[in-house]
């Protein structure tokens, strides 16, 4: 659905200086996928981003949308965006906001008041509705935005930090509307600074960094892949005899401990002798995701 082929995108100033952003970029998006991006400040996700809106056109390289170009797509079919930073004028209300923003995403005229109604109650805003924009808190603004993006029944959507002011009530339905929103014929991108979010919403993460595609990662679990990391476990009962029969754990105090695996096939093995053994297995969880163990091998060193 969405390809970049090589995509680079160098900025170049009137003093001659230049700034590449993005550099050799390659990655397919399927119809039906949830692709999310994470990176760094200054990665080079707004301008992957500003590059599938056709705001922007690749120095070197191809973007395609359906195998059309991304501005030539956009004004045929739309595109639901939303936009890291929300600017809307602070004295249009809520509800004429939405509808300012429904006429410019050309739904027809009889459709505007009920598609506007149903954002609205899908974000849950009605009691802000008629309240003017600079009377809204960072979150409901955030909320605002988020309704506008979902006006049309869009087969593209871009969300940029979706979650950002959200709170944790929020964000938490955020990810029922994501679930929502899937569908075979629909393509999601969502950059965003919180990796659980996207560990939890994402099929694939592309890890950027310096303007290139440094890692791409499946979420979930794959039992037989290779891929370290460590899980906290907490004993309620003979946590004295954990370094006995696991001598890589690490005390975390409170009755828990850090324990290295190479797999989940590993950590069931040990959590196996473990209860064999008389041990009290009060919980298992990662101490990191298996996205932000990626992430940090993947760019954290740099940083």
């Amino acid at each position: 659905m969405i390809e970049f082929e090589s995509a680079t995108k160098i900025y170049r100033s009137l003093l001659g200086r230049s700034v590449t952003a993005v550099e050799d970029f390659s990655l397919r998006v399927a119809e039906g996928e949830v692709l999310g991006i994470a990176g760094p400040n200054g990665a080079g996700k707004s301008t992957l981003i500003s590059l599938v809106l056709g705001y922007l056109r690749p120095t070197r390289g191809k973007v395609t949308i359906a195998g059309t170009d991304p501005r030539k797509y956009v004004e045929k079919n739309g595109i639901g965006y939303l936009s890291e930073l929300m600017n809307i004028h602070s004295n249009w209300t809520a509800e004429s906001a939405l509808h300012r923003f429904a006429v410019l995403a050309d739904i027809k005229p009889a459709e505007v008041q009920s598609r506007v109604d149903s954002v609205i109650n899908q974000l849950g805003i009605e009691e802000h509705r008629s309240k003017k924009i600079k009377a809204l808190s960072k979150g409901n603004l955030q909320r605002l935005g988020l309704a506008q993006s979902l006006l049309r029944d869009e087969p593209v959507m871009i969300l940029d930090e979706p979650t950002h002011g959200l709170d944790p009530v929020w964000t938490q339905r955020f990810r029922g509307i994501v679930e929502s929103l899937r569908r075979p014929g629909r393509t999601i991108i969502i950059a965003s600074h919180n990796l659980d979010e996207l560990q939890r919403l994402a099929d694939r993460v592309a890890i950027i960094d310096r303007g290139r595609l440094q890692r791409l990662v499946q979420t979930g679990y794959d039992q037989t892949a290779e891929t370290a990391g460590t899980y906290r476990i907490a004993v309620a009962g003979n946590a004295h005899r954990m370094r006995e029969i696991v001598p890589s754990a690490i005390e975390a105090g409170g009755g828990e401990f850090e324990v290295p695996v190479k797999n989940v096939d590993h950590l069931n093995e040990i959590l196996s002798k473990l209860i064999g053994a008389g041990i009290l297995v009060a919980s298992v969880i990662p101490a990191r995701s298996v996205l932000e163990q990626q992430f940090r091998e993947a760019v954290g060193e740099k940083e």
